[in-house]
């Protein structure tokens, strides 16, 4: 299969992406300290039957870092479409990548043709005061110069816990991990969400959405499903058995047929 791959100069930034296949347009966003590579089992497999790009957010991978303007990564998003001349395409996105995709829905509903939101996060909804002491000592870490140890924190988080447990996953998420620049956890980032945030306007976006939360997933992620399925007026949701944050990359048989079957339904 053909992969064409580089960078796109748009929207005051640089950002590397990948796109491969034909048909209908198919957008991977990657969760946070994350890139491109999360999507290795997806991508392939996904490019048989879309035309699918992924690509590292600002910040992120080979992308540019931010510098001092604000930006919006929906906004990003939508420039590098434009700049693959694809006028509307389903967004699917992990985490950080989901609370990207329901901006961009919100912020560009005619170029948006369907959601896949999963283990999401949600512009404007509050995390827990468990789930933010657990992950305070990180950032402290990376704003006293100490990045190695910010990252080994990290891969401990009880976020990915399953996920380490699995070897062949543990090793290609410590090293995609390994490879962020750690640049949010000792800078303040100027990029912004949504305005009003999303958690107040879910009930604006009517395309076809599928909410998938991995059964191991912490809680906040599942009380985040349940408001995106409560909130939203075309969703439905699905919970991948035994899987937790990185649901793609645990399950990914599993997470291709429930996503493959979501979009062809559509």
């Amino acid at each position: 299969m053909q992969t064409q791959s580089g960078f796109a100069e748009v929207n005051g930034t640089r950002l590397y992406y990948e796109a491969a296949g034909a048909g209908m347009a198919l957008a991977l966003v990657h969760g946070f300290s994350l890139d491109t590579r999360m999507w290795d089992d997806q991508f392939e497999a996904f490019a048989e039957r879309y035309r699918v790009v992924r690509y590292d957010a600002r910040g992120f991978g080979k992308s540019a870092q931010p510098g001092s303007e604000k930006y919006m990564h929906a906004a990003d998003l939508m420039a590098l479409l434009e700049h693959l001349e694809i006028d509307r395409a389903a967004i699917l996105g992990l985490s950080m990548g989901g609370g990207i995709a329901i901006d961009f829905a919100l912020t560009y509903p005619e170029a948006t043709r369907a959601l896949v939101l999963v283990d999401s996060a949600l512009g404007g909804y509050r995390w827990s005061p468990a789930w933010e002491a657990s992950y305070a000592p990180i950032p402290a870490r990376g704003q006293a110069g100490d990045i190695a140890s910010a990252k080994k924190l990290w891969l401990a988080h009880p976020f990915f816990e399953p996920a380490m447990a699995n070897p062949a996953v543990a090793a290609r998420l410590t090293q995609i991990v390994s490879d962020y620049s750690g640049w949010h956890w000792g800078n303040a980032d100027p990029g912004r969400g949504a305005r009003p945030p999303a958690v107040e306007r879910l009930d604006q976006i009517r395309v076809p959405t599928l909410i998938v939360v991995g059964e191991r997933d912490l809680p906040d992620l599942h009380m985040t499903a349940e408001a995106l399925e409560e909130g939203m007026l075309n969703a439905r949701k699905v919970i991948l058995r035994g899987a937790g944050h990185m649901a793609n990359m645990e399950a990914p048989q599993k997470f291709n047929e429930v996503v493959l079957s979501f979009l062809a339904a559509i």
